[in-house]
């Protein structure tokens, strides 16, 4: 008999190494679980309870094919952002088919401060403000604000360009009262240099942009419609501030209405947008420890921003309030409308005034993130209680369990002695399974979802498929005569190409469901792929050397009758004995 080769007897003579390879990387894999302090997996919203937003993509006014994947994508992103700003790191945020975006806020947030901060996604506009009272009373109190900061920085480039009626002055008795708003808050240069408080209101010009409606001549039919709409305009009610502006340009004049420290609703004209989200870098909120103004808002923009905002500052710091204001207006709303007292070059730039600190990190997030290529309306809001998630998770553990008993159940009656062996392989996956997802959730944001506990059910089935090959593979070699060593070897290459290919295939399906869906079938496809790889890792590192070490112990060996390889039970007849077969001689002569 040829002597077997090196490299193979190699293999099969040191399972007990490769054994404790894979049980020295699971205790690894363990203490870093224990190590991360993540020690269960992060679980989606439909199990943890949570939020679910759909949002669908609309074209303004004036658009057309404007909702593509470039600007899907990048309102995701910027939507991912703002949300993150809020402290919410575990919500989603994904499109689902061509116009719309899923977030799925997780319990344990402020879904309602989230909820308003997505929902927000109309692009960022700084106006200048022309008129403004309290809606529906008498004009509102000038405000007194301190300011902060002083002037530092080079002059920026050229101005931006106002509208054609830019330096017509807004005299006209016609128009309400113009007194600011007490909504009104300092803004000066951001400045390292010199921190030394410095003042507020001042002058007496004309507003920067555009008019006040009711300057204008009253032949004007644009003003006229106007100046009607600000009459109008009621924005104590709900219905009335959702469409105010709706379907004006930037270019524009629109109303327009803000809430003010006192909780009252202010109504506004304002001029054409001069300064636009996109044009700032970023923003935060932060303390003044070294000054009175408490919480600020401090902005950078970027260089064309700059030049935009040196432009308006400048003009507005001529003018006597409320014209000497900027509205900051998101979704058609006035999120705060800051006064300006002289122009700010510097490329950056200080909010300040009676702010708390939700009141300045809202603010800051908003300039942040505000601007969107895309409008987006609300089209559903899923809550989901972590009572009714915890019903499901419940329900998914019970499903899994159930499988998991009926796939155990089927070993022991079927392959007996040889169930031991599956059923610690499939502990051995288990482990293996939940420390990973452990680990996934903090590494890569990966969320247990209901559709994922699916996957992992079905796994089981995989796994024990594995398992049945190669047990199978094994009895078909006993059944021909060989005994147990040589019978797990010779099986185990035949075991090894079926078991590889069905798990390519598996691999590959769990594949391209992952690229070609969204949402929580991603969630199920994930969790096969996952499985369907640590099938393979347990088959070869685990299994197969288990199966050679046992098949030297006696139980197996012998072939007992509760070793699952008992050649009576297989089938296998004792070999026959060849007997030399006599027959009559042939006459082979013709008769």
């Amino acid at each position: 008999m040829a002597a077997p080769k090196k490299g193979r007897q190699g293999t099969q003579g040191r399972p007990g190494r490769t054994l404790a390879l894979i049980l020295i990387a699971i205790v690894a894999l363990t203490g870093g679980m224990f190590a991360s302090g993540h020690t269960t997996p992060r679980l989606g919203i439909d199990l943890a309870g949570g939020t679910s937003i759909t949002l669908q993509a609309k074209n303004e006014p004036g658009q057309k094919n404007a909702i593509n994947k470039t600007n899907m994508d990048t309102a995701v992103d910027i939507m991912n952002r703002r949300v993150n700003g809020l402290g919410v790191t575990e919500a989603e945020v994904q499109t689902q088919g061509e116009s719309n975006i899923i977030v799925n806020i997780p319990k344990g947030t402020n879904s309602k401060q989230a909820r308003e901060q997505v929902g927000t996604t109309a692009k960022l506009y700084f106006r200048p403000v022309l008129t403004t009272e309290v809606s529906g009373g008498d004009p509102a109190a000038t405000p007194s604000p301190s300011g902060s900061g002083s002037p530092s920085g080079s002059p920026s480039g050229s101005p931006s360009a106002g509208s054609d009626k830019g330096d017509e002055k807004a005299t006209s008795s016609a128009t309400p009262t113009a007194t600011a708003t007490s909504q009104g808050r300092a803004v000066t240069e951001a400045l390292k240099a010199d921190p030394t408080p410095s003042a507020s209101t001042t002058g007496d010009a004309s507003a920067p942009a555009s008019p006040p409606a009711s300057d204008a001549p009253s032949a004007d039919p644009a003003t006229a419609k106007l100046q009607a709409e600000y009459t109008a305009l009621d924005c104590s009610k709900k219905t009335t501030r959702a469409t105010a502006g709706d379907g004006v340009k930037a270019s524009d004049p629109t109303v327009a209405c803000g809430q003010n420290a006192q909780g009252q609703w202010q109504k506004y004209i304002l001029g054409p947008a001069e300064v636009e989200g996109t044009d700032v870098d970023k923003a935060s909120a932060v303390f003044d420890t070294q000054g009175a103004a408490g919480w600020k808002v401090t902005m950078d923009f970027t260089s064309k921003g700059a030049k935009k905002f040196a432009s308006i500052t400048g003009k507005l710091a001529q003018n006597q309030s409320p014209q000497n204001q900027f509205a900051i207006v998101l979704d058609g709303e006035v999120v705060s409308d800051p006064y300006v007292s002289q122009a700010l070059t510097g490329g950056s730039a200080e909010i300040s005034g009676s702010f708390d600190q939700q009141e300045s990190q809202d603010l800051a997030n908003m300039l942040s993130y505000g601007a969107l290529p895309l409008t987006f309306t609300e089209a559903s809001v899923t809550t989901v209680t972590a009572a009714l998630g915890g019903e499901q998770l419940e329900a998914g553990l019970i499903a899994g369990a159930i499988g998991l008993a009926l796939v155990i159940i089927y070993l022991v009656v079927y392959y007996r002695g040889l169930s031991l062996i599956a059923i610690a392989s499939l502990l051995v996956s288990a482990v293996m399974t939940y420390v990973i997802m452990s680990l996934l959730g903090p590494t890569i944001g990966f969320a247990l979802n209901l559709p994922a506990v699916c996957g992992a059910i079905v796994a089981i089935g995989i796994t024990a498929d594995s398992f049945i090959v190669f047990f199978e593979r094994i009895r078909d070699e006993i059944r021909e005569g060989r005994s147990m060593r040589p019978a797990v070897e010779r099986a185990w290459p035949r075991a090894r190409r079926t078991i590889l290919v069905s798990d390519f295939v598996s691999f590959l399906a769990a594949a391209v469901l992952f690229v070609v869906t969204v949402g929580k079938v991603q969630g199920f496809a994930f969790t096969l792929g996952l499985t369907t790889l640590l099938d393979v890792v347990v088959v070869f590192f685990f299994t197969k050397p288990l199966m050679t070490i046992l098949a030297r112990k006696k139980f197996f060996a012998e072939g007992h009758s509760w070793s699952g390889l008992d050649p009576k039970r297989l089938g296998v007849q004792p070999p026959l004995r060849r007997t030399r077969r006599v027959s009559a001689p042939v006459d082979t002569k013709e008769a």
